[in-house]
């Protein structure tokens, strides 16, 4: 136990550091110390006040915010990289570095707000790509062929850029005119930590609550490991001594999506949990029904489906719906935005005739002859490179389907995050796409697979990097900063997190290699491997991939959202469980205190900003356990299998702890005198 009283010398140390730097010595920028009301909606768009005034010009766009954020920004590539090989997972950046890049530039003398978000945002660009890497081009180890970094830097950079750009021209429907309907969980984590880092008083009191808890939580379930971080049960029903329905149920007990609940609130989690249970409590049950006198096994999966669990069931067969669920929304989504693009389209067009009226600051994105212009230009590297020497449909393809999913990715974070952004379920159906298009067209065989695994990593990196741009700039719609330069920013970030994210993966594969028993798993990577080779080999599961867009258009129908629906589909359940946990706390306080509205929004704000701070606090110790994992030290911290075995290894156990963590949080959002405003 004494590396744990050392770890929480060592906090306090930084906690009370931290105090001295924001809360004594912060400087309010802005005449401000905390966000309005309307930073969470109830106002058009048009009309939101920012918390930087439009003609206040803040440094922003700086040598030091753009060196302090690459570094950042390749820290948590590489970082992400790891994590992604090992357990096929990332780690959210914006939030962390909102906090780290403040303390850092604060103590270099930097106390603009505006740069701090700039830093956040370049950050948050590295975990992005990290993914993007990651879920494809392992792949191509996998079949036995070479990889190279300056192939990994060159496929990051091209996609990245789109990934940037292609936001561009939906920036102002997404951040603007959806204000208030879209609610971007972690842009408004980040919002909060930023303010009230700079601000100081109770709302850096209740973010610093909250990043405290979440660290220890997270300290104590994933690196003590005196807890399951993820207790599942599995359901077997039986009658007369013959299972008559089997599935399982848990929750994923972190704190970070405990606070994602409560910020998206109980609407957008209901809807993600109803995906879970059609997958979880309709379709595998199924599945398993129909398949149960199967001698033999069924196609995809390669055992009888007697003999799998739910949880194989899931991974065989309801992955393969997700994804198609998953990229009918997209397409539905995309048919939707398709007016306002033209619209965006047509005003950036305008604008660019009328070149003498003057346009707010907060207004002013990259021109869209930089969006066009980079849309062909990366056609034209993809085909052309000899590096990248990809058949011109497929650098066609690559191009169509990173704006695509770009716009998809956009919206699902304005939703849930880009911490639970499917963009491997996006990936899948890209590259189902891409491959079987390729085929048709005679390019086929290990040509043919690479070309489209490398077509397909473009259209992933593009759909990681657009959901972390999106983030950034409603960050930056939030606090008042310029779009143009946080875009700006992002690409000059692609570099350094390209090349970094490169080098420790290409380390990592050198070093463990991927599979069998001592290698990395990289189980996206893996996947992406089998659905091309699928393809080519004429043995992917079309039918439940069809199945899966059937149900996204019926939900569409039903007059429901199919995006968080279908991503209830895909992800595991006991992640919609998590963050319905959170969503629950949301609609308990809105209806104890809802006679009495301004009470309700002060209560609601304090239970936004100790969220954020729980995101965070996850969110830095996770870097902390998956630095202690690279150090080769994670097992003698996870000192609970060894030290309580039997309440490390309770499910039950678990699920109380996760209870308490939400019973606190509902308790301190109720603390304080009735007419206080935080």
């Amino acid at each position: 136990m004494e590396f744990v009283e050392k770890y929480a010398r060592i906090y306090n140390g930084l906690y009370k550091q931290y105090i001295n730097i924001f809360y004594l010595g912060g400087v309010i920028m802005s005449g401000k110390n905390k966000l309005s009301h309307e930073a969470y909606g109830g106002v058009n768009g048009e009309k939101y006040t920012p918390y930087v005034s439009v003609k206040d010009a803040l440094p922003e766009l700086t040598i030091m915010s753009i060196l302090v954020g690459c570094i950042f920004a390749a820290i948590f590539a590489a970082a992400n990289v790891y994590l992604a090989l090992k357990v096929g997972m990332t780690i959210a950046a914006i939030i962390p570095t909102s906090i780290l890049g403040t303390a850092l530039l604060y103590a270099l003398g930097r106390k603009s707000i505006l740069e701090s978000n700039m830093v956040a945002g370049i950050a948050g660009i590295g975990e992005s790509l990290a993914g993007g890497i990651v879920f494809t081009l392992p792949a191509v180890v996998i079949w036995n062929e070479k990889l190279s970094l300056l192939q990994i830097v060159t496929i990051t950079i091209l996609g990245g850029i789109l990934g940037v750009l292609f936001v561009i021209p939906l920036r102002k429907y997404l951040m603007v005119e959806e204000h208030g309907k879209l609610s971007f969980p972690e842009s408004m984590a980040a919002s909060e930590v930023l303010v009230n880092s700079s601000a100081g008083g109770s709302g850096l009191k209740s973010v610093m609550t909250g990043l405290t808890g979440g660290g220890i939580f997270k300290f104590l379930s994933g690196g003590l490991l005196l807890w399951s971080e993820s207790p599942t049960w599995m359901i077997n029903l039986s009658q007369n001594g013959k299972s008559i329905f089997q599935s399982m149920f848990g929750v994923d007990a972190l704190a970070s999506l405990l606070g994602v609940g409560f910020i998206v609130g109980i609407e957008a989690a209901l809807y993600m949990f109803a995906g879970g249970a059609i997958a979880y409590y309709g379709l595998i049950p199924l599945i398993k029904f129909f398949g149960e006198g199967a001698a033999t096994a069924v196609f995809p999966a390669t055992i009888p489906i007697a003999e799998m669990t739910a949880s194989a069931i899931r991974g065989e067969y309801i992955r393969y719906i997700g994804a198609g669920a998953v990229a009918a929304g997209g397409f539905i989504s995309l048919g939707k935005s398709i007016p306002v693009i033209i619209r965006s389209m047509k005003a950036a067009f305008s604008g660019m005739k009328s070149a003498g009226e003057e346009v707010k600051r907060t207004d002013k994105d990259l021109p869209m002859t930089w969006v066009i212009g980079g849309a062909v230009l990366v056609f034209l590297l993809t085909w052309l490179l000899p590096i990248t020497k990809i058949h011109p449909v497929g650098a066609l393809l690559s191009v169509l389907f990173s704006f695509l999913f770009a716009v998809v990715s956009a919206r699902i974070c304005g939703l849930i995050g880009a911490s639970n952004n499917p963009v491997s379920g996006m990936t899948i159906a890209t590259l189902l796409f891409i491959t079987s298009i390729l085929k048709a067209v005679g390019v086929v065989g290990n040509k043919g697979m690479i070309m489209a695994l490398l077509a397909g990593a473009i259209a992933c990196v593009a759909t990681a990097v657009a959901g972390g741009t999106s983030q950034a700039l409603k960050t930056t719609f939030i606090l008042g900063g310029t779009p143009k330069n946080i875009e700006i920013g992002l690409i000059l970030g692609l570099i350094a997190s390209a090349v970094a994210g490169g080098a420790a993966m290409l380390l990592l594969i050198n070093i463990y290699g991927i599979g069998g028993e001592t290698g990395l798993a990289a189980p996206q990577a893996t996947l992406m491997s089998m659905v091309v080779k699928g393809v080519m080999d004429a043995q992917l599961p079309w039918t439940l991939v069809l199945v899966g867009a059937a149900l996204g258009i019926a939900i569409e129908l039903l007059g429901l959202p199919v995006l968080p629906v279908a991503l209830g589909i895909y992800l595991p359940i006991n992640l919609s469980v998590g963050i319905l946990a959170g969503g629950i706390v949301r609609v308990v306080i809105d209806k104890k205190f809802k006679h009495n509205d301004n009470l309700r929004k002060d209560k609601v704000e304090k239970g936004i900003l100790i969220s954020s701070g729980l995101v965070a606090g996850d969110a830095l110790v996770g870097i902390l356990v998956a630095g202690l994992t690279a150090g080769g030290v994670a097992e003698a911290v996870g000192i609970g299998p060894r030290l309580l075995p039997t309440i490390a290894e309770s499910k039950e156990f678990a699920l109380v702890m996760f209870l308490i963590l939400t019973y606190l949080l509902y308790r301190y959002i109720l603390s304080g005198k009735k007419n206080e405003a935080n």
